[in-house]
């Protein structure tokens, strides 16, 4: 498709998108509205949304009581914006680098970047310096705004020529200083609607990290989307979660969805099930973003007492697959129905989803209006109801990866594929079968290692479990579950035998697990996703 004219003086990110063939197919029409050509996301959701909904509403809150309103947040943003510019020289389409936990500052730094033109590369506290010295050569990030405390392994990454501003600390050159000096306006670039406003990079964990290109009007259009039509947010709504804001889950669901709303966002720098119950019942969050694995802690949680969740009102499920074990015991403990999802940080966020009267527990949902969504087999024919294939979707958000040939592999036929295994029932819903790389082939049958693990998370002595595929000198392949048992339960092999048994009521004998390992804890992602290739790789 032909790209509007760019504002941006470093071409870089626009030079460096795929080739048109091998776009997906985008659908802009309706339920989006039509935006303008000349579009800048950071002063739509703010700047816009302060003026509709009020410049004096709360915007940002902290968990010790803080709130900034939206026209302090607008103020330090702008700021900031002031300090790329003015004194660490970034142009419109440069890279900067966003480093730190949720906090308001980093939120300002996001919108600052927005609003100066250039490409924001938000990345986790957690990253290491190898991993920040790859994202910044993919990148070519030569500018980074930096909590104080994720400031050493930046500097170790030695990163060539790297201008930072330190926010969070006590020196006069602290980013939080340099911007109380310069004026609270900033002449916001008038960037096009499809020019790169970020760079979302996948984990990286099983190979060299794919930048994920997205656009200002893409920003604008998960919210007019998922936001809007599934999770539909009030302006007096208080959301929480415990994404950080380096995955587009923490963006989209702590930034982007409240701020268009007029809603609020408790920003925490740590958001375990206990301390997200905690903010839940002191800041009467309402709508809260969460992984699976969260919600099945904060159950436990629960059991004591003492929490007022009281005031929530939507929970929203994703990162991994929701179980309908897990979706029942959470709305018979809480009344509430989990929303549960399927995003991409190629997609931006949710693109199958259903919420309310929709909802159809242990189901994904339907396609998010605006969102198409198909099942086809490896040469991509699209696969009759009921057969389980690769998941195809398209939308107005799709996949762009920054100069990498792997673009190939995930867009086919104008139609992105997530390397999810689905199931499309008769009437539409959609339900998750497994990760692609996650079909364990044995003996010639085939295996989804999610089904084991659910039937398995119905045992009262498992409080979670995960499968995978390892070799077998008979059968290629046989099913291995890695097994976290409740507090007192022994790691023993007549608890195994229990287990195996229990499966084999569960499931026909081919799908149960031969081989049962205890853990005290299963390797997971900063959001709560599960890291089966760490498992894998014990073998």
């Amino acid at each position: 498709m032909d790209l509007l004219p760019s504002a941006h003086l470093d071409t870089f990110a626009r030079d460096h998108l795929p080739p048109p063939e091998q776009w997906p197919d985008l659908l802009l029409g309706a339920p989006l509205p039509r935006y303008p050509h000349r579009l800048n996301c950071g002063t739509e959701l703010l700047d816009a949304s302060a003026e509709r909904f009020g410049p004096d509403r709360p915007c940002l809150r902290m968990p010790g009581g803080e709130v900034w309103s939206y026209e302090e947040l607008r103020a330090a943003s702008d700021r900031v914006a002031r300090v790329l510019v003015e004194d660490l020289g970034v142009v419109p389409g440069n890279r900067v680098l966003l480093r730190g936990p949720n906090s308001p500052w980093l939120v300002a730094s996001w919108f600052a970047v927005m609003k100066a033109g250039a490409v924001a590369v938000t990345v986790l506290a957690a990253h290491r310096p190898r991993e920040l010295a790859v994202i910044c050569r993919i990148a070519r990030v030569r500018h980074a705004l930096c909590d104080t405390g994720s400031l050493d392994d930046l500097e170790k990454a030695e990163v060539p020529g790297l201008r930072t501003a330190v926010f969070g600390g006590e020196g006069p050159r602290d980013l939080t200083r340099l911007a109380q000096r310069k004026p609270d306006r900033f002449p916001a670039v008038a960037t096009s609607a499809d020019d790169v406003a970020l760079i979302a990079f996948t984990s990286g964990t099983t190979g060299v990290p794919k930048g994920c290109m997205h656009f200002h009007r893409d920003v604008l259009a998960i919210a007019d989307t998922f936001s809007a039509r599934v999770l539909r947010p009030l302006p007096s709504d208080v959301f929480a979660g415990s994404p950080p804001l380096g995955f587009t889950f923490g963006l989209g669901g702590l930034v982007v969805f409240p701020l268009r709303a007029g809603a609020s966002t408790l920003l925490l720098e740590r958001a375990g099930a206990e301390r997200l119950l905690e903010a839940v019942t002191r800041h009467r969050v309402s709508v809260l973003f969460t992984a699976p694995t969260a919600y099945r802690a904060m159950l436990g949680s629960l059991e004591g007492g003492g929490y007022d969740i009281s005031s929530l009102r939507r929970c929203v499920s994703a990162g991994e697959n929701l179980s309908a074990a897990t979706w029942h015991a959470w709305r018979k403990r809480t009344g509430i129905e989990l929303i549960n999802g399927i995003g991409a940080t190629e997609m931006l966020h949710i693109f199958i989803s259903a919420a309310d009267a929709a909802i159809r527990p242990g189901a994904t949902g339907v396609p998010v209006p605006g969102y198409q969504a198909r099942i086809v087999d490896a040469s991509g024919e699209e696969l009759p109801d009921g057969q389980p294939g690769l998941l195809a979707v398209r939308g107005p958000t799709g996949c762009r990866y920054l100069a990498d040939d792997r673009q190939r592999d995930y867009v086919r036929d104008g139609w992105n594929l997530t390397g999810d295994t689905y199931i499309r029932d008769a009437d539409g819903y959609f339900t998750f079968v497994a990760r692609a790389d996650d079909m364990i082939i044995s003996a010639g049958h085939n295996i989804a290692a999610p089904e084991v693990e659910e039937a398995l998370c119905r045992h009262p002595d498992v409080r979670e479990v995960a499968v995978v595929g390892v070799p077998d000198p008979d059968r290629g392949r046989i099913a291995k579950a890695y097994v976290v048992l409740r507090d007192g339960v022994p790691h023993d092999g007549e608890t195994a035998r229990r287990l195996r048994e229990f499966a084999k009521g569960e499931m026909v004998p081919y799908k149960c697990p031969r081989e049962i390992e205890f853990l005290d804890a299963l390797p997971r992602t900063p959001t709560g996703k599960l890291q089966r290739f760490l498992l894998r790789d014990l073998q």
